[in-house]
Order: C-alpha cells, then sequence, then structure tokens
C-alpha cells in the first residue's frame, strides 16, 4: 500500500488495525509536526523528580528547535505510579516517565539498591553510588527495551509522625507508609506495623487515619501535604535514595541523530541540576517544615537509630545475596572508592 493510499485509508477508518504498528506518536502526528513524548511521574511539580521533568521538557523544546516535545505530567495525574512505570513504557502507554527507584526492584533487584538503609546519606555519598550504578541500571532498563534519562536525587528519608518518636518503644505497633519491599521489612522487623505505599496512595490513608506515620523526606508539595496530618519529622537518615527518568529505546531510536543528541545533551544538563539544587534541597525542606509548625528530631532519639540499623543491616546483606555477582561488584566498588 503506498503511503497515499495509508492515509486515505486511516482517515476513512478502515485501517484503525494498523495503528498500534505506527505508535501512537506516528499515528496522530501531522507531517512536519513536533514529535511529542508523554512523560509522567506520580510527584508533585515542586518536588525534585517534579522540578527535573519540567527542566527536561524545557531543555529538550530548547535544544531540539521545538522539533521534540515532551509533555509532562505530574502527581499521577496519569494514573501511573511509580512502580508501574516501566510497565507502562514497555506497553507503549507513554514513551518516557519518572520513577523512583524502589518500588522498581520488584523488575529488577539492583533498583532496590538506593533505598538500601544507611548505606548513602550523604549528598556526596548518594552521587558516588548511583555513578557505580549506572551501568546497571542501564543494563536493567536495556533488557526492557528502555533507555536511562537522568538521575533525580531525593532528600534524605525520615519519618514523619503524628506523634514524637521518643525512642525504639514508639516504632512498636506503628502504623508506618514505607516506599518499597526493603524499607518494610525493616521498619517490620523494629516493630512497626508497615504497608508498602507509594506517595500518591498514601497521603487518603494519612488523612483518613488508616496511617500514623510516613517514611518520606517529604519534599516540595508532598511536605504540604503531610505537616497537617503529621506534624512531627523524625530525621533518620535512613536513605537517600534516587528516580530514574527512562524512555522507550524504540522512541529515542526514532528520532533524528540531531535530536537524539539533544535529547543526551538535554538529559546530561537535567541530572547536572539537580545534583546541584539538592545540595541546599534539605535546608530549605527544614526551613519550610518549621514555619509550618512542624517539630523536627535532630538528631533522633539513639535507640531509634540503633533499632533502625540493626534491621536495616539484614536487608542490605539480603539485597546483596537477590542480586548476586553484580551487586557484589557494585557494594564492593562503592565500599572501595
Amino acid at each position: 500500500m503506498t503511503r497515499r493510499a495509508l492515509f486515505r485509508a486511516i482517515l476513512a477508518g478502515s485501517c484503525w488495525a494498523l495503528l498500534p504498528s505506527l505508535g501512537p506518536a506516528a499515528a496522530q502526528r501531522p507531517e512536519g509536526a513536533a514529535i511529542v513524548w508523554r512523560m509522567p511521574t506520580e510527584y508533585p511539580a515542586s518536588t525534585m523528580p517534579g522540578e527535573g521533568l519540567a527542566t527536561f521538557a524545557r531543555l529538550v523544546s530548547e535544544r531540539s528547535g521545538g522539533r521534540l516535545a515532551v509533555e509532562p505530567s505530574f502527581d499521577a495525574s496519569a494514573g501511573l505510579r511509580s512502580g508501574a512505570m516501566i510497565g507502562a513504557v514497555a506497553a507503549g502507554t507513554v514513551e518516557a516517565a519518572d520513577a523512583f527507584t524502589g518500588p522498581l526492584a520488584a523488575v529488577d533487584p539492583v533498583f532496590g539498591l538506593s533505598s538500601l538503609p544507611f548505606l548513602a546519606t550523604s549528598i556526596a555519598e548518594a552521587k558516588a553510588l548511583a555513578e557505580i550504578a549506572r551501568p546497571a541500571y542501564a543494563r536493567a532498563l536495556a533488557a526492557k527495551g528502555q533507555r536511562l534519562l537522568y538521575v533525580t536525587p531525593w532528600a534524605p528519608s525520615g519519618i514523619w509522625s503524628r506523634r514524637a518518636l521518643a525512642g525504639a518503644d514508639d516504632l512498636k505497633g506503628l502504623k508506618i507508609r514505607t516506599y518499597d519491599a526493603t524499607s518494610t521489612a525493616v521498619l517490620a522487623a523494629a516493630g512497626a506495623q508497615a504497608v508498602n505505599l507509594s506517595q500518591a496512595d498514601a497521603i487518603p490513608q494519612v488523612k483518613a487515619g488508616a496511617v500514623d506515620a510516613m517514611l518520606s523526606s517529604g519534599d516540595g508539595g508532598v511536605g504540604r501535604r503531610l505537616w497537617e496530618q503529621l506534624p512531627h519529622f523524625t530525621a533518620v537518615q535512613y536513605a537517600m535514595p534516587v528516580s530514574i527518568a527512562v524512555v522507550s529505546a524504540s522512541a529515542y531510536d526514532a528520532l533524528p541523530e540531531a535530536v537524539r543528541r539533544a535529547v543526551d545533551a538535554a538529559a546530561a544538563e537535567t541530572e547536572a541540576r539537580q545534583w546541584a539544587a539538592i545540595r541546599t534541597r534539605l535546608d530549605e525542606n527544614f526551613s519550610r517544615m518549621r514555619q509550618n509548625g512542624v517539630v523536627i528530631a535532630d538528631p533522633p532519639a539513639p535507640s531509634i537509630t540503633e533499632a533502625l540499623a540493626k534491621a536495616g543491616a539484614a536487608a542490605v546483606a539480603a539485597w546483596e545475596r537477590e542480586t548476586g555477582p553484580e551487586g557484589a561488584r557494585i557494594l564492593a566498588a562503592y565500599r572501595g572508592r
């Protein structure tokens, strides 16, 4: 069938079965129009991942001369949580996505690395770990037909709660939201009633009183939703995890070479911006929290740190066993740097 005949058939509605093979962008884009990548995140625009997504979209438009348009969506408005992002990109539901890596451990255990407890709790440590792990992340994504665009660091995770946590005994029976399987196991080992929920799903549970605490950094807009219900923050420095931005390899490969270079440059600039921004983010978050009545325990009671560290050591060992030689190489390189 000639291109002209195909176009006429599509207009007549007789060849809709061909559209999935063309892909949504090719099927809907008039000749000469910008290529569009839909790119969701479950986090608000004012969080680190949200700001990274907006930055990337702007830079792609600028560097590609408008030939590629990234359409970001925030706050899970696309109906997707982090754990579903890899699958959504693989299915062609969206071309690209931002996802917190913790839940992605269900896709490949290597993604659980950055949220391992007390492994990386400073900016320098988190950045070193991300750089060492980048080839492993890329390998895991390639197996799903995807490419790593950039990494976004989060501020360190702490515990938001309705009441102050004075010691390890206050963890016992605490109904707390955790963000991946590892943190669920760690908090449960410390005596808490831990439940693994996405950020978007956890907020309604907090408001309903079903959850009395959250493991979270409370970055940006997330914090604004927490301090009304959970006015205490215990800075346990549990982890300094990352989110990753990914794109379908087929969508990337379909771009003209000049546009691919623009995407690569935009991704590199976005990641540099994210690591620079995190340097002042924690102080900004704490200042905003205090202005809104949050009581911050920093440092936390020693017994809390000890209880979590004891439970956390087992989690790191379990991750190393699950990831095998690859995980062992990553940890050896990180610890020996």
